[in-house]
C-alpha cells in the first residue's frame, strides 16, 4: 500500500482520514494541506466551552504536533490549494507550487453564509462563526452588558445565544422565518427552546429581519429590523448558515450539487479524487445530502481510507448530532427530513423526546436531556426497527416494553 494521497482540509475530516490511512497500514507519502493557520482542532466547542472560556486552545488539538511528525504524517498549514490538474494528477499551491497525488481527498468543509453588503455585512462587529480564528474574535467582544444581535434561530445562533447570556451580555435574537429551528426541528421542539431562552432572558424575534445596520466608524451602533424597531448593537453574530466549499471540485471539472457529488465509498466522478464531511453530498433515503457534523467527518474518513488501501468499503450512514445550551443537553437522532407525523414524550419540564415518523416508520428523535430516549432511538434506527406511533405517545409505557416492527416504506 504506497503512493502519495494529498489530503486538501485540515478539518476532522481531513486529519481523521490521514491518520486511519496509518492505521491500516498505509505506507506511502501522505500531505495534509490546510487553510487554517492552528494546529487541526475539535469545532463543536468553539461555540461552547471555548467562547465562554471554559475550554483552554491546546485542549481543542485533535493531535499534538509530535504526532504528525511520528505518522510520517506532512501538515501544511496557512497553505491554500488554488487549483486540481486531473490531466497531470497534481495540485497547485497559491504559490505557484505543485504537489503530485495518486489519490487525492478533499475535505474542504463549508464557508459561513454572511449578510450582504446592502445590509452592511462587512462591519467590523459583525461576525461568523466557522473556525478558531472566528471564536477568538468573538470571544474578546462577549463582555458582560454588551448588547448582542443574533442573525439567525439554528442551532449556531442558539448555542451563541447562551453562550453571551452565561457571560452577561444582552442578547436579542431575530429569525426571519416564522419560528426558530424552522429547517431543521418540529415546531414541539422549537417551542421548548425558545421558552428555554426566553427564561434565561434572550429576546427572541420570530418573523423578523434585518433593513439595515447603521455604522459609525465601520462598527454597527443600530439596527433596523423588519418590523419597524430599532436596537442598540456592540456586537453581532450571523448564524443563517453555511455554503460547501466546492470551488476547486467545480473548476476542476468534478460533479457538483449542493456539494461534491460522490458514491458509497466516498468517490468523487474522478475516481482518483475523494470527498469527505461538510463539502460530500451522498445518497440517503433515494436523496443526495449533506451532513455537517463530527460523526459523519470520521465516519466517512475511515470508509475512505479503507477504500484507498483496497479494501471493501461502504458509508451507511447513522447520523446523530448534539448541542449543548446553559445546562440542557439536545441528542439527535436520524434525520427528521420527510416527516410525517411527530409523537412527544415528556418526563418532565426540561427532560422530553420528540419523535418522527415518516408514516409509520421512525427517521429520528430529538431527545432534551433524556440519553435513554437517544441511546433506544439510535438502536432502533440502526436496526431498521420502529415502534408504534400510539405506544411512543404513551408515556405511561417505558420505551424497552414497546412492540417493535421492521419498515420498510423508506430506502436507506
Amino acid at each position: 500500500m504506497n503512493g502519495n494521497v494529498v489530503i486538501v482540509g485540515s478539518g476532522h475530516a481531513g486529519v481523521s482520514v490521514a491518520f486511519k490511512l496509518r492505521t491500516l497500514g498505509f505506507k506511502g507519502t501522505i500531505t495534509v494541506i490546510g487553510e487554517d493557520i492552528y494546529l487541526p482542532y475539535h469545532r463543536p466547542p468553539l461555540s461552547k466551552k471555548y467562547i465562554a472560556n471554559l475550554a483552554d486552545e491546546e485542549r481543542l488539538y485533535l493531535k499534538p504536533e509530535s504526532q504528525y511528525r511520528s505518522e510520517q504524517i506532512d501538515l501544511r498549514l496557512n497553505c491554500r490549494v488554488n487549483a486540481i490538474h486531473r490531466s497531470q494528477n497534481q495540485i497547485e499551491l497559491e504559490d505557484g507550487q505543485r504537489v503530485h497525488y495518486d489519490t487525492l481527498v478533499l475535505a474542504t468543509g463549508a464557508r459561513a453564509r454572511t449578510l450582504s453588503e446592502e445590509q452592511g455585512g462587512r462591519a467590523q462587529n459583525i461576525h461568523t462563526l466557522r473556525n478558531l480564528s472566528d471564536a477568538k474574535r468573538i470571544r474578546d467582544t462577549f463582555t458582560p452588558n454588551k448588547n448582542l444581535l443574533v442573525v439567525g434561530g439554528g442551532y449556531i445562533g442558539l448555542e451563541m445565544a447562551a453562550v453571551a447570556r452565561s457571560l452577561g451580555l444582552q442578547v436579542t435574537l431575530i429569525e426571519r422565518e416564522d419560528r426558530i429551528l424552522g429547517r431543521v426541528a418540529a415546531a414541539q421542539t422549537a417551542a421548548h427552546f425558545k421558552s428555554l431562552h426566553q427564561k434565561h432572558g434572550v429576546r427572541i424575534l420570530e418573523g423578523v429581519g434585518i433593513n439595515y445596520l447603521e455604522r459609525s466608524d465601520d462598527r454597527v451602533e443600530k439596527a433596523g429590523l423588519s418590523d419597524g424597531t430599532e436596537i442598540d448593537v456592540d456586537v453581532v453574530v450571523v448564524g443563517i448558515g453555511v455554503i460547501p466549499d466546492v470551488t476547486l471540485a467545480k473548476d476542476a471539472g468534478l460533479q457538483v450539487a449542493n456539494g461534491i457529488v460522490v458514491d458509497h465509498a466516498g468517490r468523487t466522478s474522478d475516481t482518483a479524487i475523494y470527498a469527505i464531511g461538510d463539502c460530500a453530498s451522498f445518497a440517503f433515503r433515494d436523496q443526495m445530502i449533506r451532513l455537517e457534523s463530527v460523526q459523519n467527518a470520521v465516519d466517512m474518513a475511515e470508509v475512505v481510507a479503507r477504500s484507498i488501501t483496497g479494501a471493501s468499503a461502504s458509508y451507511d450512514c447513522q447520523p446523530w448530532f448534539w448541542s449543548d445550551q446553559y445546562t440542557t443537553k439536545l441528542q439527535i437522532a436520524g434525520l427528521n427530513s420527510g416527516y410525517t407525523h411527530v409523537a412527544v414524550r415528556r418526563k418532565n419540564d426540561s427532560s422530553l423526546s420528540i419523535w418522527y415518523f415518516a408514516g409509520e416508520r421512525l427517521i429520528a428523535v430529538d431527545a432534551v436531556n433524556d440519553a435513554k430516549a437517544f441511546m433506544t432511538a439510535r438502536r432502533w434506527l440502526s436496526s431498521g426497527q420502529s415502534p408504534d406511533l400510539d405506544g411512543i405517545a404513551n408515556e405511561s409505557l417505558e420505551l424497552n416494553t414497546l412492540t417493535l416492527s421492521e419498515k420498510t416504506d423508506l430506502v436507506t
